[in-house]
């Protein structure tokens, strides 16, 4: 199966699953999904792919995933549930480092094998990392201001709170993913490439974020739909 192929099902996997999981558990769900999906997206992301005509990162999926979940809580449990998938997602982040990062101070017996891989995978650059995280929560905390913001806007222009959920939906995520994938890139290549390679990629993820936010619009209208149910 080729990659691109795996990528659209995985996409049509996950935000599914997110919408799933709101149908059964409500904001519980989504806190759980935040959840899983940051600890899987940290371990994903060290895997690079071919797909498109591009080579990218997986994780994009996962990560754009947590962008639904604050849009779908946004709009259907209020931005005080949307702030508090956030923290979720920020705390969780810090503690699975942590945790990560602690497997590397043991000796391992002689018998073990699978230490070497393990130390490979997880043994990531703290600047690396810190980007990680001070980027997630400065677009996430983004996303949900300019969610409402967005709801504001329309609700005082045209009278109508339930309308343009597709322009706060699509307003607050392409602009966050923008800030993302520049203030990432930045972050975490600047000095290790020349600015043509760090633009090359700024643009090559933001357009796999343009693709996964778009396609998540959908998910949100449905989820609102069950609320209303």
């Amino acid at each position: 199966m080729r990659n691109e192929t795996i990528l659209i099902l995985s996409l049509l996997l996950t935000y599914g699953t997110v919408l799933i999981l709101f149908r059964l558990l409500r904001e519980q769900g989504l806190y759980l999904w935040t959840i899983v999906a940051t600890i899987a997206a940290n371990i994903e992301v060290l895997i690079v792919i071919q797909a498109f005509g591009m080579e990218m990162t997986l994780g994009n999926i996962l990560f754009a995933s947590t962008f639904l979940v604050t849009d779908i809580a946004s709009e259907t449990c209020g931005r005080q549930t949307a702030q508090k998938t956030v923290v979720l997602g920020i705390v969780t982040s810090v503690l699975f480092v942590l945790i990560s990062q602690s497997w590397m101070l043991y000796q391992p017996a002689k018998t073990d094998w699978a230490a070497p891989a393990i130390r490979e995978v997880f043994s990531n650059t703290p600047r690396m990392m810190l980007t990680s995280l001070l980027v997630y929560a400065f677009v996430q905390t983004l996303d949900v201001w300019l969610y409402h913001k967005w709801w504001d806007f329309t609700s005082r222009h045209f009278g109508d709170s339930s309308r343009f959920l597709w322009l706060r939906n699509n307003g607050s995520t392409l602009v966050s993913q923008l800030a993302n994938a520049v203030l990432f890139t930045c972050g975490a290549f600047w000095g290790m490439h020349d600015l043509n390679t760090l633009v090359s990629i700024a643009v090559s993820s933001y357009v796999i974020f343009i693709v996964t936010s778009l396609a998540d619009t959908p998910f949100v209208y449905a989820a609102r739909s069950i609320t209303r149910r």
